[in-house]
């Protein structure tokens, strides 16, 4: 190893190890989702200086143990970890309801570490592939970004309303950044990025201080989940290898599954894992062995998709082309002033520029592995007394104030109470268009670079 490279290494492991820790613990707690979650941290790390070789370690990181020990709350509590976990509720109910949840989590976490140690390879591959038309792709990016847009707005629950809730959405974020650039001359993209991650927590927060908002969210009595119980598996060990949990089938459906969604990396997880859930799911016909294939492979999805999502865009164009790299992974794109995407040419300073390629693949697998090694064994062997813990001792309301200090923090730090304002009016308007028309945040990202990437050439036509 080169005297250059110890530094970023020694970051990188850092780095990593503080993410593994922190989002393993993160993912044991239901509804907490990766825009909302992740992303500020992330940009909370950037902002703070960390180098390169770090942000890309702690973000890879996050991802990674959060969607190992998101399968906790899935599996033993019948209730989401976050989003990317939805698809995975029917089989992780129908496998408790048999007596064996301890066999859905050993899948689903098996299922999820085996595709990160092929997605990271396939994904840095498929930028190779792509690197060589970047020039020619960040030429049109803008009207890349409008088609991009379309399509995942389309793939969303929202559907055709998705797509028309663009419309008004690009000219809010048009007519805020026209109002800004009066007042301040800046542009405020920490702070629209804000918003729309942390939308469906704005909408709630104001929705609270209504009065039909608050009949709405009443609940009578404590509310009480059903814990599975506590069971080891066959020979007492509650740590198997992964490789050994699945059989050939599943390996291979996995393994299938994660080469195709690390491809196909413009399309939303969510979908993907759907979708590559239904296809193994209709070639599996005993009905244990479909339940235990489809929650293996879907969770596998989660970390695949994720991945190749964040790498692809970033190792080969620099430009947020696909809803990961438009959401969650958005700050490693563009976090002014330190990561920093030009809305008139097209221009990058962000990772892509700052790493290389076999940087890139350096630290993904050294972020890969210290996560796996730490949220892996830790699912495995503490999972009940983590999720009894959870349940009964960490308060879901404190979560949210403590992420709504960090949201107002981070927008007085870019432009005082205007940034604020900002981020609570992209926000409000965002988590009313999630809530009620299914246009997620991966559409409204996508939305807010149309309005900076293709409105403007549009007009310059």
């Amino acid at each position: 190893m080169t005297a250059e490279l110890i530094e970023p290494v020694l970051w990188a492991v850092g780095m990593a190890l503080l993410s593994g820790v922190l989002f393993t613990g993160i993912g044991l707690i239901s509804g907490t989702d990766e825009t909302a979650i992740v992303a500020p941290l992330a940009l909370l790390v950037i902002l703070i200086g960390v180098p390169p070789a770090g942000v890309l370690a702690f973000f890879l990181a996050a991802i990674i143990a959060k969607h190992i020990s998101h399968a906790v709350p899935t599996t033993l509590l019948g209730i989401p970890g976050d989003t990317t976990a939805v698809p995975m509720l029917r089989e992780a109910q129908l496998l408790r309801s048999l007596g064996i949840p301890h066999i859905a989590l050993q899948k689903a976490i098996s299922g999820g570490v085996v595709s990160v140690a092929i997605a990271i390879p396939l994904s840095i591959v498929f930028a190779l592939v792509l690197t060589p038309f970047a020039e020619a792709i960040g030429a049109a990016a803008p009207w890349i970004f409008i088609a991009a847009a379309v399509l995942v707005a389309y793939t969303s629950k929202g559907k055709i309303a998705a797509v028309a809730g663009l419309v008004p959405f690009v000219l809010l974020i048009v007519g805020l950044q026209a109002f800004i650039m009066e007042q301040k001359e800046a542009t405020f993209t920490t702070s629209f990025f804000l918003g729309i991650a942390t939308g469906p927590l704005i909408f709630d927060l104001f929705a609270a201080l209504s009065p039909a908002g608050r009949r709405s969210m009443q609940q009578s009595g404590k509310q009480e989940f059903n814990l599975a119980p506590d069971v080891r598996p066959a020979g007492g060990s509650r740590m198997p290898n992964p490789f050994t949990v699945l059989t050939g089938k599943q390996l291979a459906y996995t393994s299938g599954s994660a080469a195709i969604t690390s491809a196909t990396f413009v399309f939303s997880p969510v979908a993907m894992a759907v979708l590559m859930g239904e296809i193994v799911g209709s070639r599996v016909k005993n009905g244990y062995e479909r339940l235990t294939t489809v929650i293996t492979v879907r969770n596998g999805t989660t970390e695949s998709t994720y991945i190749a999502e964040t790498l692809i865009p970033l190792i080969a164009i620099g430009l947020p082309l696909s809803p990961m790299a438009a959401g969650p992974a958005g700050p490693l794109f563009n976090a002014p002033p330190v990561y920093t995407l030009d809305a008139e040419t097209g221009t990058t300073n962000n990772l892509h520029d700052l790493l290389t390629t076999g940087q890139f693949a350096l630290f993904a697998v050294i972020a890969a592995v210290i996560a796996v090694a730490i949220a892996y064994p830790f699912v495995m062997t503490n999972a009940h007394r983590a999720a009894t813990w959870v349940m009964k001792s960490v308060s879901h309301e404190a979560i949210i104030a403590g992420f709504a200090a960090l949201i107002c923090v981070i927008c007085l730090y870019e432009g005082g109470l205007l940034a604020l304002g900002v981020t609570l009016t992209v926000g409000l308007v965002g988590g009313l268009f999630n809530r009620f028309i299914g246009m997620h945040a991966g559409v409204q990202f996508m939305g807010y670079y149309v309005a900076v990437l293709t409105v403007p050439a549009i007009l310059a036509l």
